[in-house]
Parts: structure tokens; C-alpha cells; sequence
């Protein structure tokens, strides 16, 4: 579930996944699944959303000896990388060497998923409002308050089994991918082997991503080729990454078998799933606003980073002034819209498990605003700009 423009804030701000998302995200212009840890791109699944290095690295069997190859070494497999990659997913994992090897020899370079993962020409050009606006539309408000009224039985047993509410289950797959209307059309093999072998700057990510796609059609005993998604490989309504599949993906709807693209109630399960799992705290607040003061040291708590290390006391001597409790931890998030007045918040422990999903200040609080706004009539694009976060400072990049 990622776009364009949140893919590039996503490559921006995600350290790589274990964000769920990667796939229609827009980087703080991406959203994507779960994956590992992306940056701050858009929502794409880089996604559940969101990858996990240990569910692609568990060994399925015990390793023995590579058989000789049979297939011809034609396009990628022709290559030495490939070949290595190939000898090391085979014999430690135990995939089948003839069913790898066929599948690279017919991966398709696909150019196009390189553009569109690139980070943006211009990386300074962030905007909060321009982004936010993407997310809290018609299409997103209205869609996702008659995506809960459809779903309404699925997210409430979601809710009660993981602890996240519906609201921000619905965020994520509304940012995501519109409820499922873009889910993407890449073939996820093509995709991910293009980015693997041919971006360097994500290789050692993507191809991890492409081994967990090999082990997920080999443990489901499917085609790898069949599975479809967005550029950067993430694959159904929450655009999880194939690792967060192996990880969090859950059959919701009991059918007995995980359905991310088909099925709304294995997504819904899915996404509460991750949170969870990644740390969400029930009935606790996302983000409050932060008021600063003429000495506050901004580079300082925006090094902190979005793990919430700060307490009531080190705020106050930095300046800092809100409604955080005695025993509640947050950081500082800036919200940087050029030519106007930046938005100061305190992102406390749910805040860090959304850019878990997606690593981005930009996406978290979206989806936050997204969910809120789901209690309301949906207007197209004129959400009423904030009146309680700090203002008068000068824009500092995140």
C-alpha cells in the first residue's frame, strides 16, 4: 500500500523495516506494510506494515549439499551475486534449488520500481499539511467509517483479542491502500529482485525481502511468481513486506489459509496483530501537544530519535510543557510544513509502534488523524488547521 510520494518520505524516515508498510505510503511524502524498519515513505508496505529479518532467516531444514544445477544461467541467474544468493537460500534454507533457480532465470528487470523508490531530488522539501492532506480526504474519511460498518464484527474481535482499536486498524489499511482499492500490480518477484540486485543502496534489505518471498511460497506451497503487490514487494490491503507475512500475518477469517489481498478479515487481524506484537499499550494515547519554550534545545530531544525516552522532569528542564503523565515517557516530533509555523507533538509508546509499522513521524500521525476524523463527517480536504501545538520555530528536519 504505498504511493509515491509516501515510498520517498518512507525511504527518508524508515531506518528499514520492521515497518509493516511499504507499499502505498507516501514518504512524509510513503506508506508501506510492515516490514522491518523502513524509512519515512510512503505507505507501501515496506509495510506488516512491516518485514522481519528472523521469520526469513528460520532454517526449514537441515542443510545439505547443493544439487548441480539444471537451469540454463539466463538474465539474473547469469549473475555471480544471484548464484551466491541462490547457493545460500538453498542450502540453508532448504528451498529447492531447481524451483529458485526458474523463477530468477525468468524475474524481469523492472526499471521502474528503482524510480519510484528512489528518495526524493530533494529531500528538504518536506510538508506536513501537503501530506496530511493526502491521507484525510473523502475518499479516506467516508470509506474508512463504511469500511468499519462492513468489517464491523472483525475489528471488534480484532480489538478485543489484540487491544488495538478499530479506528487505528482501519487507519492503516486506509492509508495503505484506500481499503483495498490499491493494493498494487507489480509482481512481487520482479519487484524485489530488480531491487535486490540492481539498487544498491537497499540491496541488503530487498534481497532478504526476496528470500522470505521464496520461503513463504515454499512453506504455502505456491508459485512465487503469483504473488502480486506494490513496487517495493509489499503485498495486500496492509502491505506487509513477505517477512512480516511469516511473522504477523494470521488467519483471521479461519478458512485456513492467510489471505492478505482477498480477505479483509485476515488483513484486519493481521494489522492488530503486528501492533501488538511490536508493543501497543490498550486505552493509551498516541500524541499530545508540546509546548516550548524561548530556551527549549530542539536538536537535542529531536536526536532522541521515535523511542520515548523522555519523562515529565527532562521536558520541563528543556522547556518543555504538556499534559504528560508522572509515569509516561514520549519524544519530541516535529510536524515541518514549509512557510508556516512547524507543529511541536510528544509521541508516547502507540505513536513509536505505528513508525514500526511505517518509520515516519509524517505517516504515525496521519494515521492518528485519519482515525480520529473517522468519528466525524468526512469534507474533502479542509481539515480546520491546529490551534494547541507550539509554533513560533523554526522548521528542523526529522
Amino acid at each position: 500500500m504505498i504511493t509515491r510520494p509516501q515510498l520517498r518520505y518512507l525511504t527518508l524516515s524508515l531506518a528499514l523495516l520492521p515497518a509493516a508498510s511499504m507499499a502505498q505510503n507516501i514518504p512524509q511524502t510513503i506508506p508501506m506494510a510492515p516490514a522491518t524498519d523502513a524509512s519515512a515513505a510512503a505507505p507501501t508496505a515496506i509495510s506488516p506494515a512491516a518485514s522481519s529479518a528472523a521469520a526469513a532467516s528460520a532454517p526449514l531444514s537441515t542443510p545439505a549439499a547443493a544439487p548441480i544445477s539444471t537451469t540454463p544461467a539466463t538474465g539474473y541467474l547469469a549473475r555471480r551475486e544471484v548464484q551466491d544468493f541462490v547457493a545460500n537460500l538453498t542450502q540453508r534454507l532448504g528451498v529447492p534449488r531447481a524451483t529458485v533457480e526458474q523463477a530468477l532465470a525468468e524475474a524481469q528487470p523492472t526499471p521502474q520500481v528503482i524510480e519510484l523508490i528512489k528518495p526524493p531530488a530533494n529531500p528538504l522539501v518536506r510538508s506536513w499539511q501537503r501530506y496530511r492532506a493526502r491521507f484525510l480526504d473523502n475518499a479516506r474519511i467516508s470509506g474508512g467509517q463504511a469500511f468499519m460498518r462492513e468489517h464491523a464484527e472483525a475489528l471488534a474481535t480484532a480489538e478485543t483479542a489484540y487491544g488495538v482499536p478499530k479506528e487505528i486498524i482501519t487507519a492503516i489499511i486506509g492509508v495503505e491502500t484506500v481499503y483495498g482499492r490499491n493494493t498494487g500490480n507489480f509482481r512481487a518477484l520482479d519487484a524485489l529482485t530488480t531491487l535486490a540486485f540492481d539498487y544498491p543502496p537497499r540491496a541488503e534489505l530487498f534481497r532478504k525481502e526476496l528470500e522470505a518471498l521464496f520461503l513463504l511460497a515454499h512453506e504455502r506451497k505456491e508459485d512465487v511468481r503469483s504473488y502480486k503487490g506494490s513496487y517495493a514487494g509489499a503485498i495486500g490491503l496492509p502491505q506487509f513486506l513477505p517477512s512480516s507475512i511469516r511473522a504477523f500475518a494470521t488467519d483471521f477469517d479461519g478458512d485456513g489459509h492467510i489471505d492478505l489481498r482477498g480477505s479483509p478479515r485476515d488483513a484486519i487481524g493481521s494489522v492488530a496483530r503486528y501492533l501488538a506484537e511490536n508493543g501497543w499499550k490498550q486505552g493509551e494515547r498516541i500524541a499530545i501537544p508540546a509546548k516550548l519554550g524561548e530556551r527549549t534545545d530542539l536538536d537535542k530531544l529531536l536526536a532522541a530519535g521515535f523511542i520515548p525516552s523522555l519523562g515529565t522532569e527532562q521536558l520541563s528542564q528543556s522547556g518543555v510543557s504538556s499534559s504528560l503523565g508522572a509515569n509516561e515517557k514520549a519524544t519530541l516530533i516535529d510536524l515541518v510544513t514549509p512557510g508556516e509555523a512547524t507543529e511541536y507533538w510528544l509521541g508516547l509508546q502507540n505513536f513509536y509502534v505505528i513508525t514500526r509499522y511505517n518509520k515516519s513521524s509524517f505517516y504515525a500521525m496521519a494515521v492518528k488523524d485519519l482515525a480520529e476524523a473517522f468519528s466525524q463527517p468526512a469534507v474533502v480536504n479542509k481539515q480546520p488547521r491546529r490551534k494547541t501545538a507550539s509554533a513560533l520555530r523554526k522548521p528542523r528536519r526529522r
